[in-house]
């Protein structure tokens, strides 16, 4: 039997990496653009919570409007449907832990601090001490092993990359130091940040369990709601809170913001990796902020040349503390 040798594999083509190098381009330019979503949705949700004149109610409506939208989408379908109705058998059978709803809480924490914060702070500042927050977070839950299979150390890089952080959030801030509460104010956002780093974990283990992340992603606007909503009642009850529908269409808008936001990042996340995918949206967040702040008149605030610094220390942050560790451990 004569063997007939294997054909070579030829190497890949100029033409061949020209074209998979412009659709990378193409791929992160599109999440640059989504990640512009999400100072969108903090000026929606700050420009709301000053007409209602509460971030608690500004909070309830957006987050109102977003879960109206994903009830629509899971229950019209009969799969994604019986796959929402099951999560209550679920969480009888302790298969969702209690933990889970911190997914809700977190998405709650950042809708919050947008109504009360964004007013006084701008878009820019706002988004600033945000992804601080998430640098830092990402960091810790990478250490410990919350949202992934695999422990990153907390290496010297990584390291830096939180140290950054706080620096760009201090820097930030610095120019708002005269008005009253600035600190506290800054303070709100930054402590979202933190939180949030923990909303993957959560709303994996909902969608790992019913099978859908649709239906996980309801189930976060859901426990988000309910939280605010009795917070909002009970404030009401004490007569410490007012609660009024604004009179502007684009201010219900908020929620249908993230839920694109959070759409397009799934989708884009095939084609770049999370490395990729996480410059791409924090470049989005922080050069979309900026240009809010100076183009628009219903959320402008002056720009500080603290701001700019501030902006791109953020974005080297997010950078250096997207980098692996070399040395990984396995869960």
């Amino acid at each position: 039997m004569t063997n007939t040798p294997a054909p070579e594999l030829s190497p890949p083509t100029t033409t061949g990496r020209a074209a998979r190098g412009a659709t990378t381009t193409v791929l992160v330019l599109l999440t640059v653009l989504a990640g512009t979503l999400s100072p969108m949705q903090s000026a929606v949700n700050g420009a709301l919570g000053a007409t209602v004149g509460d971030g608690n109610s500004a909070a309830v409506i957006s987050f109102g409007s977003g879960l109206v939208l994903m009830l629509v989408i899971v229950f019209a379908r009969p799969s994604t449907r019986r796959q929402a109705l099951s999560i209550p058998r679920l969480i009888r059978s302790r298969r969702i832990g209690w933990w889970n709803y911190l997914a809700g809480l977190c998405g709650g924490a950042v809708v919050l601090s947008e109504g009360v914060s964004v007013g006084v702070l701008g878009v820019a500042v706002f988004q600033i001490t945000l992804i601080a927050g998430l640098v830092i977070s990402g960091v810790i839950c990478d250490r410990i092993g919350v949202t992934a299979t695999v422990k990153q150390p907390i290496s010297v890089t990584r390291g830096l990359g939180a140290v950054l952080a706080v620096a760009a959030t201090a820097v930030t801030i610095s120019p708002n130091f005269h008005v009253p509460h600035a600190i506290a104010l800054a303070v709100l956002p930054f402590a979202a940040g933190l939180l949030a780093g923990w909303q993957p974990a959560g709303n994996a283990a909902v969608a790992r369990e019913t099978g859908s992340m649709l239906v996980s992603i309801t189930f976060n606007f859901l426990v988000g709601f309910v939280v605010l909503l009795a917070g909002l009642l009970v404030r009401l009850a004490m007569g410490t809170a007012q609660f009024s529908l604004p009179p502007t269409w684009w201010m219900y808008t908020g929620g249908v913001l993230g839920l694109l936001s959070i759409g397009f990042m799934a989708l884009l996340v095939r084609g770049l990796g999370l490395l990729l995918l996480g410059l791409g949206s924090v470049a989005g967040q922080l050069v979309g902020s900026l240009l809010l702040d100076l183009v628009v008149p219903s959320v402008g605030h002056p720009i500080h040349l603290a701001t700019v610094i501030g902006t791109v220390l953020a974005l080297v942050a997010a950078g250096i503390g997207m980098i692996p560790s070399r040395k990984a451990e396995a869960r």
